[in-house]
């Protein structure tokens, strides 16, 4: 992409991080997405508590920050037999959260045979950023991962990504986008996945999604360069997206049209709807975890139906 074009869509992006992060001044919206940050945050504090991974690795230091992958290993797993990986990226709206969020799948994952890594990323009430620093954390973060295949044991034409809302945003994106690169960043590694995993994801700012109206007044014409679903390309990954029908965020009618236009260019989409379920439903937490068994059992079938995995998911269903 032409240097000045690449410069453009930064400065473009870094306008809608701004405009997409401000919120009305009414105290039920400062109130909902304080208790919604609570949640996630307790969440993955409750994870990191007992749930460790194997080993936590630096892939990126930008002035003081140094942010880092965590990564969970097959049972004996040796370098040199690769084996099939996944890459997570936490959500939190750009704002809260951390790996931990995804340590539990992670771990699972791992247990299964695959090389299971979450990512660190700049948030707001960590680093006082947007979603335009968090967007080239995620693109370092997958060149990091595919530059060192051969270190992680990793099989480089089998690597998913997968996140979760905002971290669902960063998958399709580093799936989907380009020009959004760290500055200096070497980018002849591409981002691109083998396997694509959203759990209750924004894939589309275009005409019509609740994200439009903020995206095309500060972007205009270059709206389509922060839109997954106006990105997609031949020999599409194959992709798996789990959603609520009571989602407030992402709606049910945004997950279909994605599902649409990937089997239209000859590319799997399944989509799993959830009754009754609102965002962030399929998340680890306290309790039964239903719908994280639910969703994770499919996400295992789902890895199989590819040939990554082998076998009957081994966590047990929901009673």
């Amino acid at each position: 992409m032409p240097l000045l074009l690449r410069f453009t869509l930064l400065t473009l992006l870094a306008l809608l991080a701004s405009a997409l992060s401000a919120q009305p001044a009414t105290r039920p919206a400062a109130k909902a997405a304080t208790g919604a940050g609570e949640e996630v945050d307790a969440a993955a504090a409750d994870a990191a508590a007992h749930i460790k991974p194997d080993r936590i690795a630096p892939y990126k230091t930008i002035g003081a920050v140094t942010l880092s992958v965590s990564i969970f290993n097959p049972p004996g797993h040796a370098a040199a037999t690769p084996k099939p990986g996944i890459v997570f990226f936490h959500g939190g709206g750009f704002n809260v959260g951390a790996p931990s969020n995804f340590y539990a799948q992670a771990q699972y994952l791992a247990s299964r045979g695959m090389v299971a890594i979450s990512v660190e990323y700049r948030i707001r009430t960590r680093h006082q950023t947007t979603q335009h620093e968090a967007i080239m954390d995620a693109f370092s973060a997958m060149r990091w991962v595919r530059q060192h295949t051969a270190d992680l044991g990793l099989d480089p034409q089998r690597i998913a990504v997968a996140g979760g809302s905002a971290g669902g945003f960063l998958a399709a994106a580093v799936t989907t986008l380009s020009g959004l690169d760290q500055p200096g960043e070497d980018t002849t590694t591409s981002t691109r996945p083998n396997a694509l995993i959203l759990f209750n994801s924004m894939i589309d700012r275009g005409p019509g999604s609740r994200a439009f109206a903020k995206v095309e007044a500060t972007m205009g014409d270059q709206w389509k360069t922060i839109s997954p679903l106006h990105n997609l390309y031949p020999n599409f990954p194959p992709t798996t997206h789990f959603l609520g029908r009571a989602d407030k965020n992402i709606t049910v009618v945004s997950a279909q049209k994605m599902k649409t236009e990937i089997e239209k260019i000859g590319g799997r989409c399944d989509l799993h709807l959830y009754d009754g379920q609102e965002h962030g439903f399929f998340n680890y937490r306290r309790g039964d975890n239903t719908h994280y068994r639910l969703t994770l059992i499919a996400t295992d079938k789902f890895l199989a139906s590819l040939g990554w995995l082998r076998g009957p998911p081994t966590l047990t269903p929901p009673s």
